[in-house]
């Protein structure tokens, strides 16, 4: 199965039918850009919540010397839409892919936090609310639902606003760089917004800071685009678990082609726990999970 390539971001798309091109791992990655030296105006098509924090984090405190230690690659980035919403689906390696991923995007690329982190007190608990505001960060609403329900609902408010909303259809970070099965919440916030899913592959960031480390290695790590899928024909049928499970699944298919990881056909937590209990000796304990 195969997405319609887009023709833009729009709210409603009509697929061309034409085939698409696959990115080969093999095609030289470059180096962004350089950003314009300008004042670039601060992006007010949402509720003004972190803007400005946004624009001086990435383009004056923390972008400049992360461009210049790590020199982070880009690769595809003529897919990323120009304005209107969008989903940007990316796999997860590392706490860092939160920080080179948007770097290396012009707009701003807002993902859910816990609330946790918008919630203290003092002096801390303002400057921590700040940066997470600042950073793309928006705590997810757990209130009469899930977390994933929390993220859909803040996930279709930042699209609502004609933003990109950023999302790690694994749920968790691979704690071996391999590329798990993917929840179908990405699925279905894709089908009821009814806007394009551009795939990402981020490649090298557990090599900068793997799991319990701030850095150990100071690399380059590259971001892959894909072009955007678009599944307006599935309209309507976001109710539908099968339909769900094929277009996480198509997306995932993607991101693994960008990524080059070894897929397994397996929830990241659920991978998670098997490894702990064999490194225990605890009993394995079968449970039954979503699709």
């Amino acid at each position: 199965m195969r997405a319609a390539r887009g023709p833009g971001v729009v709210r409603h798309h009509e697929g061309s039918g034409k085939r698409e091109e696959r990115t080969s791992m093999t095609e030289p990655a470059q180096s962004l850009p350089p950003e314009p030296e300008r004042v670039l105006p601060v992006d007010d098509t949402g509720d003004g919540d972190g803007k400005g924090i946004y624009w001086v984090l990435k383009n004056v405190l923390i972008g400049p010397p992360v461009r210049r230690v790590f020199r982070p690659k880009v690769e595809g980035a003529e897919h990323l839409p120009a304005h209107g919403p969008a989903i940007i689906a990316s796999n997860h390696l590392s706490y860092a892919d939160w920080i080179f991923m948007p770097l290396v995007v012009r707009r701003r690329v807002t993902f859910v936090a816990k609330s946790d982190y918008f919630t203290g007190a003092g002096i801390k608990g303002r400057f921590q609310r700040g940066f997470f505001k600042g950073t793309g960060q928006v705590p997810i609403d757990r209130s009469g639902g899930s977390a994933s329900e929390g993220a859909i609902r803040a996930g279709m408010k930042v699209l609502e606003r004609g933003e990109l909303f950023g999302i790690y259809p694994e749920g968790t970070r691979s704690h071996d760089g391999k590329l798990y099965k993917g929840r179908t919440g990405v699925a279905r916030l894709a089908l009821e917004a009814r806007v394009p899913v551009i795939p990402c592959g981020v490649i090298g960031t557990d090599v900068v800071a793997p799991p319990g480390k701030v850095v150990a290695s100071v690399a380059s790590p590259t971001i892959k685009f894909g072009e955007p899928l678009d599944f307006s024909r599935y309209e309507g049928m976001e109710g539908d678990r099968l339909i769900l499970r094929a277009v996480t699944d198509e997306i995932m298919y993607k991101i693994m082609e960008l990524s080059g990881q070894e897929y397994v056909d397996m929830y990241a937590t659920k991978a998670k726990q098997l490894e702990g209990r064999a490194t225990t000796g605890a009993p394995k304990k079968v449970r039954k999970t979503d699709t």
